[in-house]
């Protein structure tokens, strides 16, 4: 697209910018003293529709598809904003899988609204037709699938689906021309990796299954994370302490939620500078990451009354806004 047609899709998310939740929503919405009174304070502000019924999980369903419905809208390039939706793909092909060896189905474990859709999905595992699958997945797709019927290793399973996700997630971002896409891409890739090594050495993985789950990336050494994974808690916060993801050692000392909260904030901090962006596609993948960001963390206000937990203990894990 040329310069002038993203000006005009971006000026129609600058006003649409002015209706996201800012800090002070997000604290009235915390106040709230109960979750009846929280989904009052959401449904008062336009969350869910008509025909929605009262329900957290219902009415944050509606907001995440509204947020592709308002990108659509905008006769922008759909492909564009693929790579957002690899993480939600390469789950559902995860779960493909695991039907077809188990036998079972049930939709609830998929996302909805992805390509390949959860049928096309089932159809191509259950007849082996992995060249059907787009990029790499047909790949990974096939190793997986092999390796779960041979092994019964669901975990391996998980591995290799979760490695090819990243792979697309990191070559997508060096393929991109948009800085705002390979900003996520890098990040994301290198806070996966984060993830994975805190993961592995809770439950005592090999350096061989860490490694194969690592995907090398601009701002983490894989190989060194590792090796820290392999050594102990201590070490991967040595190592992280000694590179720019300082940060992320300290909020893992704190707790596993404090964690999660800053690896959203920080992906947050990263896309922020697209607000003072005009003639890219840069704001549009900002807004569609922070919509996001704020269904995700009213969803954790409401299970927190829901489920009764302390006002400290959901603060905790409450997201910083884009705006």
């Amino acid at each position: 697209m040329s310069e002038v047609e993203y000006t005009f899709a971006v000026a129609h998310i600058r006003g649409l910018e002015g209706r996201l939740f800012s800090q002070a929503t997000i604290d009235q919405l915390m106040a709230c003293k109960s979750y009846d009174a929280a989904l009052d304070f959401i449904i008062e502000r336009g969350w869910g529709g008509m025909d929605v019924e009262r329900d957290a999980d219902a009415i944050l369903a509606v907001e995440r598809n509204k947020i592709w419905e308002t990108i659509r809208s905008l006769s922008v390039p759909m492909d564009t904003f693929d790579v957002l939706s690899y993480p939600d793909v390469f789950h559902n092909l995860k779960t493909a899988i695991k039907e077809v060896f188990t036998g079972k189905q049930n939709d609830a474990f998929f996302y909805e609204g992805t390509v390949p859709s959860r049928e096309e999905l089932r159809d191509i595992i259950s007849r082996k037709e992995f060249s059907r699958l787009p990029g790499n997945m047909d790949r990974a797709a096939a190793e997986a699938f092999e390796t779960i019927f041979h092994t019964h290793d669901g975990q391996l399973c998980d591995v290799i689906i979760d490695r090819a996700c990243l792979e697309a997630i990191d070559e997508a971002g060096r393929e991109s021309d948009s800085g705002a896409i390979q900003r996520y891409a890098e990040t994301s890739v290198a806070l996966a990796d984060i993830k994975i090594a805190v993961r592995c050495q809770k439950t005592g993985k090999s350096i061989d299954f860490t490694r194969r789950a690592l995907q090398p990336c601009s701002g983490i050494d894989a190989e060194r994370l590792a090796k820290a994974a392999a050594s102990g808690f201590d070490a991967i916060l040595e190592y992280l302490s000694s590179g720019s993801f300082r940060d992320a050692a300290d909020a893992l000392r704190q707790s596993p939620s404090a964690f999660e909260c800053w690896c959203d904030n920080y992906l947050m901090e990263i896309l922020r500078p697209e607000k003072y962006e005009v003639f890219s596609v840069g704001p549009l993948v900002a807004y569609v990451l922070a919509r996001e960001n704020e269904i995700r963390t009213v969803g954790i206000i409401l299970s927190g009354k829901l489920n009764g937990l302390t006002d400290e203990s959901i603060r905790e894990r409450v997201r910083d806004m884009y705006v």
